[in-house]
């Protein structure tokens, strides 16, 4: 093919295409996590891997990556769309109902591991501008291999997976800033330390403009976006649809880029704008088929900036920086976690699960480097290193597991050893799993009855507190036989689960359920789908939060309008029975068309 009327990049994107074809699903097949392969294939196929042998050897120009205008293009769409989906997830509901753990926990992690990994590295040599931006951009974690890791462990829902989601919420947004700074220093002194006191100035004056500029482009883009897309949206167009959502992503990054800030930075924003529409979730569902390409898009491309050469030329060098930035990233997670009410056990298997680098390193290193700000070799060296704490992250969280484990187990027994004769007085009392709201209001109930339980939570702050007011609640997880042994469950006329994550709920109903088959057990489900989980795993009872509270509600609704106490009692009965008789039926199966 003539190359002067081919297609611009056509070679390259063939390339990506046929790779993430086989890839995507090689890798679920596998069971390997999608990132690192995709990091992995960029690095050998890339510009320094089996692209520098091209040359050389004609034919592997046909299955490399060599450097050129070709890879900048695609990074530079994979940055866009990356940025795009993390906005798109940054919700200010979102962000408000866990905003303890996010601008708490979040906050204070990224303070902390930037000024430690800052001051560490003007200790060891570097100019006090590169030490400020290695060590916050150091601080962030991994997002997309953080989440595909507790995804595939089923672990969001937990404790630990709702803190480490929230610190990473946190992280995506210091994203803003640390590249609006770097912006700033970029104009500053042409990026040298000379003149402390005027790039000082001069990057307080850009930060406050860049603000300025992202709020008119956020206001003026609520204004804009959200009637474009309820114009066009009745007419229920996929292609229209999807024009919108690429206009909205392509038109605020380019006046984001025309207000001075980083196309990246735009996308972000176009992100957070869609996020506070009716039209986020037909958004979500739009992209979704195309999320684990685009994904694989930016992380191939920066595995392919990757000069995997270096790990020859300074191999102690990048061993003693990668474990370093573990140490001091997973030291201040532990203890973060710790303090937010989280047992030792799991605070350690947090700190080793975001120990790592971020993908977010190599967008703003880069970044970085192009504006004078970086010396790029040592960025190219900082990237590497990033990469390899990416690939080793998996082994680290299977070591954290595997501590918080061991940890758990000890602290069970340590307990066990202090408190065996209180718990083994709680033989033939009912056993509570979870003391939140819902299980206090069934304690308190229980104890005007005159009637024995035993309660166990992990949250270790409510523990302590309820423990001090009196009540016989105890610190631990009951989806663990070796606890619910201890005070002799299978003698226990009920176990009741009121915890409120659902996967917690449903990995106890297991549990219970192989060790103690006879007991009566009682169960909380979220809604219906949880309930029959539930049932079907084995729980007696399941009463769903959403069925009695729309039951309840109903009934006040046909007494006001006239209908006997009686028979409305009867006609709430029966909607219970009916919805009891069907969580034990069938899913249906569909028919033949």
């Amino acid at each position: 093919m003539n190359d002067h009327h081919a297609f611009p990049f056509l070679r390259e994107i063939l390339l990506f295409l046929i790779l993430a074809g086989i890839l995507i699903p090689t890798l679920q097949r596998l069971r390997i996590n999608q990132v690192l392969g995709f990091l992995a294939v960029g690095a050998l196929l890339g510009p320094f891997g089996l692209g520098s042998l091209a040359p050389a050897t004609p034919w592997l120009s046909f299955l490399t990556f060599p450097a050129g205008p070709g890879i900048s293009m695609l990074a530079e769409i994979g940055v866009l769309f990356l940025m795009f989906m993390i906005g798109l997830e940054l919700s200010a509901a979102r962000l408000w109902a866990m905003r303890r753990w996010v601008f708490g926990a979040g906050s204070a992690q990224v303070a902390a591991s930037a000024s430690l990994i800052g001051a560490a590295l003007y200790i060891y040599g570097l100019a006090g501008q590169a030490a400020v931006i290695l060590g916050l951009v150091l601080s962030l974690s991994s997002t997309a291999v953080v989440m595909q890791l507790l995804n595939g462990q089923q672990s969001t829902g937990t404790p630990l997976g709702q803190a480490a989601f929230a610190v990473l919420m946190l992280q995506d947004l210091a994203v803003v800033p640390i590249l609006i700074l770097i912006g700033a220093l970029a104009k500053g002194a042409g990026g040298s330390d000379a003149s402390g006191d005027h790039v000082a100035m001069l990057a307080a004056i850009t930060l406050a403009k860049a603000a300025g500029a992202i709020a008119i482009i956020y206001l003026v883009g609520g204004r804009v976006v959200h009637p474009l897309f309820r114009a066009f949206a009745r007419q229920r167009q996929p292609d229209v649809f999807m024009a919108l959502v690429l206009l909205a992503t392509f038109g605020i990054a380019a006046l984001s880029a025309a207000a001075g800030l980083s196309m990246a930075l735009g996308a972000l924003i176009a992100g957070l704008l869609l996020a506070e529409t009716e039209f986020k979730h037909e958004v979500e569902l739009m992209v979704e088929p195309f999320k684990g390409l685009l994904m694989g898009l930016f992380f191939m491309t920066v595995g392919m900036t990757i000069d995997t050469r270096q790990i020859l030329d300074a191999p102690l060098w990048l061993a003693t920086f990668v474990l370093g930035l573990v140490l001091v990233k997973g030291v201040v997670i532990a203890l973060l976690f710790r303090i937010g009410g989280l047992p030792w056990g799991r605070a350690v298997e947090g700190g080793l699960l975001l120990g790592q680098g971020g993908e977010f390193a190599f967008i703003v290193i880069g970044y970085a480097a192009s504006s004078g700000v970086l010396d790029p070799a040592l960025g190219a060296r900082v990237m590497l290193a990033v990469g390899l704490s990416l690939f080793i992250t998996p082994l680290m969280a299977r070591l954290g597991t595997a501590i918080g484990e061991r940890m758990e187990t000890r602290a069970d027994q340590l307990a066990a050893q202090h408190d065996h004769a209180a718990l083994e007085g709680a033989r033939g009392q009912v056993v509570i799993a979870g003391f939140g709201r819902v299980g206090q209001q069934l304690g308190k109930l229980l104890t005007a009855q005159n009637i024995a339980f035993v309660a166990f939570e992990t949250d270790a702050r409510l523990v302590a507190q309820l423990r001090a007011e009196g009540w016989p609640v105890w610190f631990g997880n009951a989806a663990r036989p070796e606890l619910l042994r201890r005070v002799h469950a299978g003698e226990a006329p009920a176990i009741v689960l009121t915890m409120d994550q659902p996967l917690a709920a449903l990995q106890a109903v297991h549990g219970i359920r192989r060790e103690f088959p006879h007991v009566a057990l009682f169960a909380r489900s979220r809604d219906e789908k949880h309930a029959r989980d539930l049932r079907q795993a084995g729980a007696s009872v399941v009463v769903p939060e959403t069925l009695e509270a729309s039951l309840q509600l109903s009934s006040f609704v046909l007494e006001a309008m006239g209908l006997e106490a009686r028979t409305v009692d009867a006609i709430v009965e029966r909607e219970r029975a009916l919805f009891a008789a069907g969580l034990l039926a069938p899913k249906p199966t569909p028919g033949p068309l």
